[in-house]
Parts: structure tokens; sequence; C-alpha cells
């Protein structure tokens, strides 16, 4: 019979600290959608959180045809937007000249871009008709890789004249970049975001839009005196309802809190209490002497007592919105 290991070897740690990473590009992970960091841990300590910018307008932008009348021209009001994780304001264009395509190639399509803080235009190539693919004849060109996308101006005929209200598409996620869209989750356990939906690959050498970030990474220092770790664990039950002729049942599942012990030296002025109330991550080994390990990361809870005849003790919680996670190394 297989011997049963003790937690005797155990040791618990605390996010005691943090450190800070700047805004910094993070990688595509090849499907377009998911972004990942430098870093597998991302804190949450208040005041700490990540922030998470993908390029892209944040407001204004707006494209219409010239007030100065003039053909093939456009003006866009003054806008801002995320650009390599820095929120840059652009002033206001007016007149800024399309191309149009030759009398043969009546179709083109002119984008409207961020470049350099301000808004500039990238033509693509002419052609009888429309098109939607990227960088194909009658279709939107790629933009640069450290531009934003604004609009685009869809132009018909090749014959100068001023551009009509109708030749100017700016539906969010088609013709214009936000910083905001798609939405993503952030999954701080793995230092990395997944968007509801792929990436465009608009840019020059068909890649998708850049996404930045900046985060804190926590610094572990050990609980003292720890004791009685559980972990924040999924737990399921069932309810039935009695009907004719049988019982139907239904099954729910709750989240439970994590919880140790620790004791303390004065229980005031202790490190751990320093963190109450806080969201810290905990990483608890079963065996200090082994890779595998638990991840916890929720808020911390303490109540403390004060015995006469013994050591003071602090009964912790961690209450989670996830489950804790294990970890071979």
């Amino acid at each position: 019979m297989a011997r049963s290991k003790t937690a005797s070897n155990a040791i618990l740690y605390f996010e005691a600290g943090q450190s800070y990473v700047p805004m910094a590009a993070m990688d595509d992970s090849g499907d377009h959608a998911k972004f990942e960091s430098g870093d597998e841990l991302w804190s949450g300590y208040e005041g700490k959180e990540p922030v998470v910018r993908p390029n892209g307008m944040v407001s204004g932008g707006v494209i219409t045809p010239a007030a100065s009348g003039d053909d093939d021209k456009v003006d866009v009001s003054a806008g801002t937007a995320y650009v390599s994780g820095a929120l840059v304001t652009i002033p206001a264009a007016t007149d800024l000249a399309l191309t149009r395509a030759t009398p043969t190639d009546t179709h083109i399509v002119n984008s409207i871009v961020v470049t350099a803080g301000a808004y500039a235009v990238v033509a693509g190539a002419g052609h009888p008709a429309l098109s939607e693919p990227r960088a194909a004849d009658g279709g939107p060109p790629l933009i640069p890789v450290d531009s934003v996308e604004v609009g685009q101006v869809r132009l018909n005929a090749s014959a100068s004249a001023a551009v009509d209200a109708d030749e100017i598409f700016q539906v969010v996620g088609t013709h214009t970049e936000r910083y905001d869209y798609p939405v993503w989750d952030e999954d701080w356990a793995n230092g990395e975001i997944t968007f509801a939906a792929t990436l465009p690959l608009i840019h020059t050498g068909g890649v998708a839009k850049k996404v930045f970030a900046a985060y804190y990474t926590p610094i572990f220092s050990e609980v003292p005196n720890a004791a009685d770790f559980v972990p924040a664990e999924t737990s399921h039950s069932v309810s039935s309802t009695q009907i004719y002729g049988g019982t139907v049942g239904e099954s729910s599942s709750s989240l439970g809190q994590g919880s140790f012990t620790a004791r303390l030296k004065t229980g005031i002025n202790d490190t751990l209490i320093s963190h109450k109330n806080k969201t810290l991550w905990f990483k608890f080994l079963p065996d200090r002497y082994r890779s595998e390990f638990i991840l916890t990361q929720g808020t911390l809870g303490i109540a403390r007592q004060f015995p006469a005849g013994s050591a003071i003790l602090a009964n912790c919680t961690i209450s989670a919105s996830s489950m804790s996670i294990d970890k071979e190394s």
C-alpha cells in the first residue's frame, strides 16, 4: 500500500510587495486573439491592477466631406487615440487630399489613419470594382504597423469631385480601429489577454494591431508560522424536486473560500496584518523541497484571536473570484 504524505514540509507565501513592469508590447500568440506578456503573474493589488491598452481610437476622429467644398478632400475632427500604450491627442485636419483611381480603374479606397500624432491618408490600389480583402486591387490598403485606422473613403469614379457623405465609412471593427473593440478578458494567472474576436490583419505584413500592457508582478514572502491551508475550490450539490411519477434533479456549483491560520508576533503591526482586505496572490507548496505548488488570488480577510495562554492567532480567509490553480513547476 502506498504511503500517504503529510504536509509537514509545506510552506505558504503571500504577495508582500509588487514590482512594476512599464508599458510594453505584448506578443501575439499566433491566433491573433490571445496576447501574452513576458510574465506569468499579474498583481491585482488595489491601485496596482494591470493596464491594457490596445492601439486604437478613443474619441473623436469623425470624417466629413471637406467644408471648403474642394474636390477629393475630407475633414477630420480632433480626436484621441492610444498608440504604443500612450494617449495621443490628434489635432483636427482640414482638406486632407485623397487619391483618385485612373479612368480604367475607377474604384479606390483611401484609408484615413493616425500616424505620428496626425491624420494622414493611405491609398489602396485602383480597380474596376470595389473589393473587401486588404491590399487587393480595389480594396482597402494595409496601413503602417504603428498607425491606427480612423475610417475609409471609398471612391467609385476617377473624375475629381466633392466627396459624398455616403462614400465615408467608419464602422467600428470594419473600417475603424477602436482601442476597446473587440472586448477582451484578462488572465492574471498567466499574464495574458484574450479578445472576444480575432483581430483583423490590416497592418503592413498582414499583422494585427499592437497591444500594450503595464502591470505589477507579485513579490512573495513567507507567511510566518502558517498552518492548515485550504485552497479555493468548487463544490457541487444536487437538489431534487418531486414530480408526478418520479423526481427530477438539478446540480449547482459554488466556489468556496480559501483559508489558513497564522501565528502572529503582535497581532497589530505584523506584515500580514498590513495587507488585510487587499487582493493578493498566495503560493502554497505542499512540500517545500518539490516544485509543485498551488496559486490562489483573492481578498485577504483576517479574524484575530488574542488568547491569554497561547499564541496570537489569525484565522485568514482568501475570497477568490476563481478556483485555485495547480502548477507542476
